[in-house]
């Protein structure tokens, strides 16, 4: 327990402008990250370019990188958004790569005619968020992040009522948009 007092303590310092603090939030950090990135990777194929501490790697240069003012809430909140950043890492890769690398080195269980598919999925999500942000991210969180109904709540800071009533409307909108078809 007293490492995530300290995670939180340590977030808290870095919003505040402490550069030591994000030092000092790495190692702490590292073992649920690490968790993280295994599920990720579990999906990936095994001798992918990427391994797990590559993908922490990636999606930590990407966060520094895009120098967003965050007001990190909490532990679970930073473990959203880098878990976010590890999807995003992933999907940048294959999307540079031809269609039929990408299934080759994602080992994808698709047939390399479905790459399309997977962008437009990623691009779906994008243009979701226009129209829900929360929603979006509570997708995010749920099928990519791995997280519970009641652990999305806990990050968004939002019921677990709210978080089943946004996950319906994104299924709708998101198979509407796939198909052209009302989500029955």
């Amino acid at each position: 327990m007293q490492s995530t007092h300290q995670i939180t303590n340590r977030l808290k310092a870095w919003n505040m402008g402490d550069s030591d603090a994000l030092n000092e939030l790495i190692p702490l950090a590292d073992r649920e990250l690490k968790k993280i990135a295994r599920s990720y990777m579990n999906n990936e194929r095994r001798n992918h370019l990427l391994n797990s501490t590559g993908l922490i790697n990636e999606a930590w240069a990407k966060l520094l990188n895009e120098r967003e003012d965050v007001d990190w809430k909490n532990r679970k909140h930073f473990y959203a958004l880098l878990a976010l950043r590890m999807r995003q890492v992933l999907y940048d890769y294959g999307r540079k790569r031809p269609k039929s690398d990408f299934v080759r080195l994602t080992g994808a269980r698709l047939p390399a005619d479905k790459f399309d598919e997977i962008v437009k999925i990623h691009e779906i999500l994008d243009d979701f968020a226009n129209v829900n942000k929360r929603a979006a991210k509570i997708v995010e969180l749920r099928y990519f992040g791995g997280y519970t109904r009641e652990e999305v709540a806990e990050i968004l800071d939002i019921g677990t009522a709210t978080v089943e009533r946004d996950s319906r409307f994104a299924r709708s909108w998101l198979w509407r948009e796939m198909t052209g078809k009302a989500h029955e």
